[in-house]
């Protein structure tokens, strides 16, 4: 029997395999593709995903795939000859504070990241079939039976839907979905390689074209490769020829270029009705698609497989009770909830994205500061024991990472090392007194002693503690030495009868 099986070989299936790996839990993942798309899709990556790619140790092999070609930011105009070089581009930055460990290169092309993402999972121990789909599931309560395109049945433990907005898993499991479905106007994404740098100097990393005969957005994918978003022909016909001459158009200059790829793609509004049925989940685009301004959906998919694949390896290890995996619906459901309605606000009003300086149009749509969707957002469920403080601004990250429960773990270099590197991959108690020492011992539970003013900045005094999680969200706060109430406090969390966690 295979543990687990991942149905899906893109970004977010090959991060799911990695992310389990790092805890020892080997996966069976399928792609339907018969090898790895070399058709970039999204590209911007948050502070927070290169985070957790830095949990798994791939730092600097997904800085080594960054995009550096481009200038970063936005910039609009009728064609590429026609940009104004004498304005800044546009790109949401963070404002104020050391939010991260992590700050991205430059951007990142899923085909680039997918070449990390595949030698990583199987170096963790799973393995990879392509050109095999799953085409039906049927469970009981002691496992999964996945039935392949290729004939077999599998049977697994736990069964991961990570294939896309076409899912057969969600189908398969009977799950519904709410949201409008395809929205806006057909689109082609066409790949294709020329020398744009050559040609016109420096490049923005996106540029918003006018042109009546070619509207689109031109985007950096790599050195000399580039994307073109822009609408079909009004017969829905095209070929090679006919997209280059679309692209030449946007150009405004009869630059040689060859076109590689084409994807007719809509966006797409959709969410599951549960992300959990037994023990079937569903992550990324196959628990929810969301409008495509403001890069929210690969980050959260990423952050659906870290979340799903910790609580997991718990569970499949006996470190952890079966109730902590509801709380992977009751938490990446909810945000998923708030990222869907961030990016609708923004594909109505673009500059609530664009422009870090719109604060009071922002507070006047309810749309947050790009980054606040990422990494200040907060969780309740059962595992985080509360009451979890409602957000203190949707414009300040520095804000809102103050400690409460629910909220991602504060960044602070010590010693030249994180914060956020002082926990995993497991719980992790941080503390700045001594005396919690004998109830973490009793439990297994690893313990960080932190001095300085690190307890006042997160709401403690010096002889309080944070209770962890391995995806660094603080659990539980106590404000004091409370060390006889750990137990049942790391009971509840990972939902077992006793609170040790092995």
């Amino acid at each position: 029997m295979s543990q687990v099986v991942i149905a899906g070989g893109g970004t977010v299936g090959l991060a799911t395999a990695v992310f389990l790996g790092q805890h020892g839990i080997p996966a069976l993942v399928v792609e339907r593709r018969t090898r790895p798309s070399v058709h970039p899709r999204a590209l911007g990556i948050s502070p927070r995903t290169l985070e957790l790619f830095r949990s798994a140790g791939l730092s600097e092999a997904i800085d080594a795939v960054a995009v550096r070609s481009a200038v970063p930011g936005k910039a609009d105009a009728r064609t590429v000859a026609e940009i104004d070089r004498t304005q800044p581009s546009r790109a949401p930055r963070f404002a104020g504070g050391d939010l991260s460990p992590e700050t991205p290169r430059g951007h990142y092309s899923q085909d680039r990241l997918d070449s990390v993402l595949l030698p990583a999972a199987r170096e963790r121990g799973a393995t990879i079939e392509f050109g095999v789909a799953v085409t039906g599931v049927e469970q009981d309560a002691e496992g999964v039976d996945v039935e392949l395109s290729d004939g077999r049945t599998v049977r697994a433990d736990y069964l991961i839907g990570a294939d896309g907005v076409n899912t057969a898993v969600r189908g398969g499991l009977g799950i519904g979905t709410t949201g409008p479905g395809e929205i806006g106007d057909p689109t082609l994404n066409i790949l294709f390689g020329a020398d744009l740098v050559g040609h016109f100097g420096s490049m923005p990393m996106m540029i918003e074209i006018s042109h009546p005969d070619a509207p689109g957005m031109l985007l950096a994918v790599g050195e000399g490769r580039w994307v073109f978003h822009t609408k079909p022909p009004a017969d829905g016909r095209f070929t090679d020829e006919t997209c280059a001459a679309t692209i030449r158009t946007a150009l405004g200059a009869d630059v040689p270029l060859e076109v590689i790829s084409v994807l007719p793609w809509r966006a797409t509004i959709r969410m599951a009705d549960q992300f959990r049925s037994g023990r079937a989940f569903l992550v990324g685009d196959a628990a929810r698609a969301i409008s495509p301004l403001g890069a929210f959906g690969l980050n959260t998919g990423i952050a659906d497989a870290h979340n799903l694949a910790w609580k997991l390896a718990m569970v499949v290890t006996g470190k952890a009770g079966d109730r902590l995996l509801d709380s992977y619906h009751e938490e990446r459901h909810a945000i998923a909830e708030m990222v869907t309605e961030q990016a609708m606000l923004r594909l109505a009003n673009p500059r609530l994205h664009w422009d870090p300086a719109a604060v009071a149009e922002r507070t006047a749509a309810g749309a947050w500061y790009a980054p606040m969707v990422t990494m200040g957002y907060r969780y309740e469920s059962s595992a985080v024991m509360g009451p979890v403080p409602p957000l203190p601004s949707t414009e300040d990250v520095v804000a809102s990472l103050d400690g409460a429960p629910g909220s991602r773990l504060r960044h602070r270099w010590i010693a030249g090392v994180s914060t956020l590197d002082l926990v995993g991959p497991g719980f992790t108690l941080l503390t700045g007194s001594g005396e919690w020492d004998d109830a973490a011992r009793a439990l297994d539970l690893p313990v960080m002693r932190i001095g300085g003013d690190w307890p006042e900045s997160v709401g403690i005094d010096d002889t309080g503690a944070l209770l962890v999680r391995p995806d660094a969200f603080i659990a539980w706060r106590s404000l004091k030495a409370d060390a006889d109430t750990l137990p049942a406090v790391l009971a509840a969390v990972t939902g077992r009868k006793n609170g040790a966690v092995g």
